[in-house]
């Protein structure tokens, strides 16, 4: 099971990768600025950058699955965990239609980390300029926590995986997933945003994630029954 779900948060972090090069584009970009003389080392403070904020979407993947873990365990009802599941699917569904671009209410569940964002943003202009691929680290893992709808409903996903692992693979699924247009900038980004932006690629990835979220509905509600 665990592989199925790692294939299908790849998908969800590589169709939303136009998202992704929409909100955090930028900031990738602003990564390599002053190397203009040293374009061979681009990529190795892009990557840095991406090796922390993927580490920041493990680390919440982490926590909120083991939280749910804990109140699972302290509650000893299964109850609990149908009905996060049954949420969860709700999500997934809502991310489907975002991706396929057929509803966009999924950027109002991004106003709810805008309280946590607006404590954490100053503290990234401490590492700012980036001297060493070494800070680029740390600076993409404080940028991993950028309000951000689709890592809210692939984390809600993450949170009833069973386990505080599972949790974090699904986080690190999804980040993988966002991996290839988040290290190209530039003329290449744009051309890689025309692609998956293509109307029919996105309906096709927005269509396979509402199937998956309903057939995970589907099995918690069963599981009431």
């Amino acid at each position: 099971m665990i592989e199925l779900n790692f294939m299908t948060a790849l998908i969800i972090g590589l169709s939303g990768a136009g998202h992704c090069i929409s909100m955090c584009g930028g900031i990738a970009a602003a990564v390599t600025i002053g190397m203009l003389d040293k374009p061979q080392h681009h990529w190795v403070y892009l990557l840095c950058y991406n090796i922390g904020r993927i580490s920041a979407y493990m680390v919440a993947g982490l926590i909120v699955s083991q939280a749910v873990v804990q109140v699972i365990t302290v509650s000893d009802s299964t109850s609990t965990l149908i009905l996060l599941r049954i949420l969860a699917s709700i999500m997934m569904i809502i991310l489907g239609l975002y991706v396929g671009k057929w509803w966009s209410g999924l950027t109002y569940i991004e106003r709810v980390g805008h309280q946590l964002w607006r404590y954490i943003m100053p503290i990234t202009k401490h590492f700012l300029p980036l001297t060493s691929p070494f800070k680029a680290i740390p600076f993409g893992f404080l940028w991993g926590w950028l309000p951000c709808g689709l890592v809210y409903s692939t984390l809600t996903w993450a949170a009833v995986s069973g386990s505080a692992m599972d949790g974090m693979i699904i986080m690190l699924a999804f980040g993988l997933g966002t991996l290839p247009a988040m290290l190209t900038v530039g003329t290449v980004a744009d051309k890689l945003k025309s692609l998956l932006q293509n109307s029919y690629f996105k309906r096709i990835n927005g269509l396979f994630i509402i199937i998956y979220g309903l057939h995970t509905g589907y099995i918690a509600i069963k599981q009431m029954l």
